[in-house]
């Protein structure tokens, strides 16, 4: 059997690992698309990107499938390169890694994910304030 740990380290072996300096350089042009796979209350408690489409990784395969039902049209753009990104950068690496084997184009993701971001001083809203 396979740990977590080890898919994780399988999955960043093959996908595109953006830094944050380079996630932020991609931030806000209209041929990038941040896609954020953490969780509603995670959103709640520990705030957004600005302008990051939210699709949870537990329907992202699906929301990304052009035939599928339950497809959005904001993950199937021809020419779109997204950018995923979780909390700590272990989700959105294997799910990176899953819609590229897929066949989704342009797919990668920020290592150290948003926690990261935040911590770099990168755009974010909806952030708990800090505790006194």
């Amino acid at each position: 059997m396979k740990s977590a740990r080890q898919l994780v380290d399988e999955a960043l072996a093959v996908v595109e690992t953006l830094s944050i300096e380079q996630a932020q350089a991609l931030h806000g042009r209209t041929e990038v698309q941040f896609v954020d796979i953490r969780e509603g209350n995670e959103l709640k408690t520990e705030g957004r990107i600005p302008g990051a489409f939210h699709a949870p990784r537990g329907v992202l395969e699906f929301w990304f499938d052009p035939s599928s039902d339950w497809q959005q049209a904001a993950l199937v753009r021809p020419g779109v390169r997204y950018v995923l990104f979780c909390a700590a950068g272990w989700r959105s690496a294997l799910a990176a890694r899953d819609l590229a084997a897929m066949g989704v184009a342009g797919v990668c993701h920020v290592g150290g994910g948003f926690r990261a971001w935040a911590a770099a001083g990168a755009p974010t809203e909806g952030c708990p304030a800090a505790p006194r």
